[in-house]
C-alpha cells in the first residue's frame, strides 16, 4: 500500500456544507446512485476507489476515505474500480450551476480547453492566473488542472479501448495523450490494467470497427429523466439540414441527431430518447456519434451533456417545486424534466434573435435558410443531416438582403454576430454570467428576456426565469395562478435556486401534452421571443 493512501486526507472544502463523511457513508451503505460523481469513496484495504452505488460488499467505516474528484482519488494512488466503472458516472451537478471559479474552471476543462490550450490558456480564459487557478482547483477538488484533464483523458481511453477495434497508437493520441508511454502509465495508474488488458475485458464482438470514428456509447444521468420533454422541445425547434428527429431503431424510440462543429473538425451526433414504459430511473441514454477526428470524442459528449442536462440533480429540483402548491401536480405528473443547454452557444444567440416577433416554426425556417446560404456543406448527406450551422464570423459579413426580418431585427443579429466572432461577448462554459449578461444588454436590440434565456441555455444557469414570456403566463393560468408579470415573479421567488426548470415545466405542462409550450413564445414585455 502507498504511502499516500495511509495518509490523514487533505480536508477538502465541501461542495455542499450539509453533506458531511457520515452521510456520505450512509449513501455508500445504501448504495444512493443520487450521489454518483457527487464524490468517490476510496477503500485504504484495497487501494481501489467507487462510485457510491457500487454493488460490491461495503467497506468498513473506518477504512472508506471520501475524495471530490476521481482525479484526487488517482491522485492519491487508488485506481478505479473495475465493476462499477466510477470514471463513467454522471458529472457533479455543481459543475454546470455554479457561477464561481471552480464551476467555470470545470466546465472548460470538461469542453477540453486544457488538451487543446493548456494551463496557461484555461487560467487566460478565466481571467486569473496559473498559479492562483492551481490553487483554487487543488484546495476544493483536491488535484490541479492537469490532473483533472488527465483524468479526463484516462476515461476517454478506456472508452476508446473497449468499444472500438482502433489501433491502441491510435487511441493514444485520439485520447489527447502526447506520448504512447504517457497514455500507457495513465491507463496502468488509473485502472492497474495496461491497454491491451483493459481492452480484453470487454468481448471482441461488443467492439466496432467502424473505421470513420463510429462509435456507440451510453449517456450516464442520475435520478429520474423525461426524455420526452427533451425529445419534443428539441423536436420543434429543429434546423432543416442540421438537426432531425426521426423514429427510433427500438419500437416507439425517437432519436434526436444533428451535426456538431467541434475543434479538430465535425461530427454526427444520435441520442435516443426512452423506450414507452421504459423506467425513467434506467440511468442512460444509448449515443451514436460519427468523428472526422477521434480527438474530439470528450468535447462532443460533454456537449452532448449538456444539451441534454444530464448532470443535473434532478431529485434536488423536484423535491422543492414539487412541494409548491402551484407547480407540485406538474412535478408528480412528469419526474425528472431538464432544463436543455445546447452544443453551441452562439448558434443559440443567433436562432433566439432570429425568432424575433416571429412563431417557432417561422424562425426555424429563417434559420433553415441561412443554414443553407452560410452554412458549411457536409462532404456527403447522411440522413437528414447537411450541414453546419452558420458561424457567428459568417453571419456577421452576410448580406443583410439575406435575413428576411425588419431592419432593427437585422442591425441586433448583425451586431450580435460581430461582437460573438470578435470575443466582446463570450458564452462558453467559462465566462462570468453577470459579465456577459452585461455586455449583452449593452448591444442594439437585444433584451432581458433574450438575455435571460441565453443565461438559461447556453450559460447552464439554473436560477432563470421569465416573467413577461407568454408560454409562462399561458402555462401559469392552465393552473389557475395569475399570469402577469408582476404576479408571476413574485410566484417564481419561491421556486429559487431553480427557476429556470419551472420555466421549462410552465412551458411543457402535463405529460399529456406531446409538444413543449405553445407555437410561439413571444414575451408581451419585449421583441424577443424563443
Amino acid at each position: 500500500m502507498s504511502d499516500s493512501r495511509q495518509s490523514t486526507p487533505h480536508r477538502y472544502r465541501r461542495l455542499d456544507s450539509v453533506i458531511d463523511d457520515d452521510i456520505r457513508y450512509r449513501a455508500v451503505d445504501s448504495r444512493d446512485s443520487r450521489f454518483d460523481g457527487v464524490f468517490f469513496t476510496a477503500v485504504t484495504t484495497t487501494g481501489i476507489y467507487c462510485r457510491p452505488s457500487c454493488p460490491a460488499v461495503t467497506p468498513k467505516r473506518a477504512n472508506c476515505v471520501f475524495y471530490p474528484s476521481a482525479a484526487a482519488a488517482q491522485g492519491a494512488g487508488f485506481r478505479a474500480c473495475r465493476r462499477c466503472r466510477p470514471d463513467s458516472v454522471p458529472g457533479s451537478p455543481e459543475w454546470n450551476h455554479r457561477a464561481d471559479l471552480v464551476g467555470r474552471a470545470m466546465r472548460l476543462i470538461g469542453d477540453g480547453v486544457v488538451d487543446r490550450e493548456g494551463v496557461a490558456g484555461l487560467a487566460s480564459r478565466l481571467g486569473y492566473s496559473s498559479r492562483q487557478l492551481q490553487r483554487q482547483l487543488t484546495a476544493e477538488l483536491g488535484a490541479g488542472p492537469i490532473a483533472l484533464a488527465r483524468a479526463r483523458r484516462a476515461q476517454t481511453a478506456r472508452l476508446l479501448l473497449q468499444t472500438t477495434e482502433l489501433p491502441v497508437t491510435d487511441i493514444a493520441f485520439a485520447a489527447g495523450f502526447a506520448s504512447v508511454r504517457q497514455f500507457n502509465d495513465t491507463v496502468r495508474e488509473a485502472y492497474d490494467r495496461t491497454p491491451s488488458g483493459l481492452r480484453a475485458e470487454v468481448a471482441a464482438g461488443r467492439r466496432t470497427a467502424t473505421p470513420a470514428g463510429g462509435l456507440t456509447l451510453r449517456l450516464a444521468y442520475r435520478g429520474a429523466l423525461d426524455s420526452d420533454h427533451l425529445i419534443d422541445f428539441l423536436a420543434l425547434r429543429a434546423v432543416p439540414g442540421v438537426e432531425e428527429v426521426i423514429p427510433g431503431t427500438r419500437p416507439g424510440v425517437r432519436t434526436y441527431r444533428r451535426t456538431l462543429a467541434l475543434p479538430y473538425g465535425h461530427g454526427i451526433a444520435e441520442v435516443d430518447g426512452l423506450a414507452p414504459g421504459e423506467p425513467c430511473t434506467r440511468g442512460w441514454l444509448d449515443c451514436r456519434l460519427l468523428l472526422t477526428d477521434l480527438r474530439d470524442l470528450p468535447t462532443a459528449v460533454q456537449r452532448l451533456r449538456v444539451l441534454f442536462d444530464l448532470d443535473a440533480d434532478p431529485d434536488a429540483v423536484d423535491e422543492q417545486l414539487g412541494a409548491d402548491p402551484v407547480l407540485g401536480a406538474l412535478v408528480r405528473d412528469r419526474p425528472g424534466l431538464r432544463s436543455p443547454g445546447h452544443v453551441d452557444p452562439h448558434e443559440l444567440a443567433v436562432r433566439a434573435v432570429l425568432g424575433q416577433q416571429i412563431t417557432v416554426g417561422a424562425a426555424r425556417t429563417l434559420a433553415g435558410r441561412l443554414a443553407e446560404k452560410y452554412g458549411t456543406a457536409l462532404p456527403e448527406p447522411n440522413g437528414g443531416l447537411r450541414l453546419l450551422f452558420p458561424t457567428a464570423a459568417a453571419l456577421a459579413t452576410a448580406d443583410p438582403e439575406d435575413f428576411a426580418m425588419p431592419a432593427a431585427r437585422r442591425r441586433a443579429l448583425t451586431g450580435l454576430c460581430a461582437a460573438l466572432a470578435e470575443g466582446a461577448v463570450r458564452l462558453d462554459g467559462g465566462v462570468d454570467r453577470e459579465e456577459s449578461a452585461a455586455r449583452l444588454l449593452a448591444l442594439p436590440g437585444i433584451g432581458p428576456w433574450t438575455v435571460g434565456y441565453l443565461r438559461m441555455r447556453a450559460l447552464a444557469d439554473p436560477d432563470v426565469f421569465l416573467p413577461g414570456d407568454i408560454g409562462v403566463k399561458h402555462g401559469l393560468t392552465r393552473l389557475g395562478a395569475p399570469g402577469d408579470p408582476k404576479s408571476a415573479a413574485r410566484a417564481a421567488e419561491a421556486w429559487a435556486p431553480w427557476r429556470s426548470y419551472a420555466v421549462h415545466r410552465l412551458w411543457a405542462g402535463p405529460a399529456s401534452n406531446r409538444t413543449d409550450g405553445p407555437a410561439s413564445n413571444r414575451t408581451e414585455t419585449e421583441n424577443t421571443p424563443v
